[in-house]
């Protein structure tokens, strides 16, 4: 769409204006990949990502979240205010990502499950990995109670870690863990240590334009958890990054991110206690001078067409906002 192209910064510029009236479009990435896999087929690829960064540098006016969310507070947002957010610290955030945002010079965030830092893997992508490389045409997990997939290519490997990964998404945390762990044993094959970022890659991705947040240490639903544990990993997952920075963190993301679902009123106190300045959800809309600063929407865009992209930006730039008080 050669016109929407054209059209696209006027449009952001009239349904994004500024100062008082002002709304903050915040977008959410997990992974950049190098070239696509298919068992993510709704992760973006380096050239995906790179045209979404671009469309970014042209219709909006990025900045870092830190900044955007002063402003917000202050009513003095620029038009067409954006940010970019990463959530759980994969390497190839740092390593795909970086040099792509440094080319439209874009600043962005990672929020940093601390408990994966230097080798770990986070659940599901345990899952994935293990599905990944598991042996042979058919994976008979009934054992322990998670069924029988089909794993004879690609398309039936990703199905098969989808109905896996739904089923143990909201099982309680240690539950989870221990299916998990039941789960990749059974498969019985390495799983890689190399997904997420190095203690090292933290502070050179606070050096490459990235500002870095909390988003707990082992990335449990809060809600699954009880409170002293919720607390724990909002705390704890704090102080290392500050530890790692020496310097204070004061941006968090609530794990998976869903109001009255995966987090709640108590658990947006408990980071607001923790000496955090602002919290990100995943509700979609853009966030406006009224919004709670501590459950700021944001907006996943997966879309591989870029006048797809455009639109739905749009789109949610005109969905009405959150309600302040919808906890």
């Amino acid at each position: 769409m050669p016109l929407l192209n054209s059209l696209f910064p006027l449009l952001t510029h009239l349904v994004s204006p500024g100062g008082a009236r002002g709304r903050l479009t915040i977008v959410m990435y997990h992974r950049v990949t190098d070239q696509l896999d298919p068992l993510l087929p709704y992760t973006p690829t380096a050239e995906v990502f790179d045209f979404h960064m671009q469309t970014l540098a042209n219709g909006f006016k990025v900045l870092a979240l830190s900044e955007a969310i002063e402003r917000l507070k202050k009513r003095s947002l620029p038009r067409r205010a954006a940010c970019v957010t990463f959530d759980d610290g994969y390497r190839d955030n740092y390593t795909v990502a970086a040099p792509i945002l440094k080319r439209y010079r874009l600043p962005a965030t990672i929020f940093v499950s601390t408990g994966f830092l230097d080798g770990g893997l986070m659940w599901n992508d345990s899952v994935v990995e293990a599905v990944r490389r598991a042996p042979g045409s058919t994976i008979d997990a009934r054992a322990i109670g998670l069924g029988v997939y089909a794993s004879g290519d690609d398309l039936e490997r990703a199905t098969a870690t989808s109905m896996l990964v739904d089923q143990l998404k909201y099982l309680p945390f240690a539950k989870r863990s221990e299916k998990v762990h039941e789960f990749c044993s059974l498969i019985g094959v390495p799983l890689p240590a190399d997904l997420m970022l190095s203690t090292d890659q933290v502070r050179a991705a606070r050096h490459a334009n990235f500002e870095i947040g909390g988003h707990t240490v082992n990335h449990p639903i809060l809600t699954q958890i009880d409170d002293h544990q919720a607390r724990s990993e909002i705390v704890d997952s704090k102080a290392h990054l500050e530890d790692i920075l020496r310097e204070k963190v004061t941006l968090f993301a609530y794990p998976n991110g869903r109001p009255n679902q995966d987090y709640l009123a108590r658990h947006a106190a408990m980071v607001k206690e923790a000496g955090f300045i602002a919290a990100v959800s995943t509700a979609s809309g853009a966030a406006k001078s009224d919004s709670d600063i501590f459950q700021l929407p944001r907006y996943a865009p997966w879309d591989k067409l870029k006048s797809r992209l455009q639109l739905r930006l749009l789109q949610n730039l005109l969905r009405p906002p959150p309600n302040p008080a919808y906890l």
